[in-house]
């Protein structure tokens, strides 16, 4: 997580606002002002939205403007991929994590044989992937197809979604989402 007491110092500092007066305009306490602009002390959502509003900025160009100073490398080896999912159903295998901006997220997916995502979700995004090995059945709003090797998919996240394997070997996906939700 980037620090942010440096980038909220200079933005106050560049309107040439005291750390007072800044406490006044956004009702939060000058003590927790400076203790966030020195990095000691985290400052909640809601608390960092209050002075980032004082200030007339917003969260999201906050981070995004914060984010995309950081280092980050373009090429990740196939070891560097993070798993945010369960390797013994269905692996989800992300390319990208420590990317900043990141606005989507790319999956390498295995479903084990008769894996399943459950019930019916929706999220909002829109979803891509196409099938490397297997089959699986995919299903958005009433409509379900079997995909097999080579076969893709594009929908909008919004619509409930649910996947299947139906075969009796695991089953590949390379998928993206974006924005990043899931």
């Amino acid at each position: 997580m980037p620090q942010v007491g440096e980038k909220l110092r200079e933005l106050r500092t560049r309107r040439k606002l005291g750390i007072r007066e800044l406490a006044a305009r956004s009702g939060v306490s000058h003590s927790a002002i400076s203790l966030i602009e020195r990095n000691r002390m985290s400052p909640s959502v809601e608390t960092l939205s209050a002075i980032l509003d004082a200030l007339g900025t917003t969260l999201t160009g906050f981070f995004s403007d914060l984010q995309s100073k950081l280092p980050y490398k373009p090429f990740y080896r196939a070891d560097e991929f993070v798993e945010i999912g369960n390797i013994n159903s269905i692996s989800y295998r992300m390319l990208g994590i420590d990317h900043p901006n990141r606005q989507i997220l790319m999956l390498h997916e295995t479903y084990a044989p008769s894996a399943d995502t459950g019930n019916a979700f929706h999220h909002a995004a829109q979803e891509a992937g196409m099938v490397l090995k297997g089959s699986l059945e995919i299903t958005v709003g009433a409509r379900t197809s079997i995909l097999q090797k080579g076969d893709g998919y594009y929908f909008d996240s919004s619509e409930p979604h649910r996947f299947r394997n139906i075969g009796e070997e695991p089953a590949e996906i390379l998928s993206a989402v974006t924005p990043p939700t899931y």
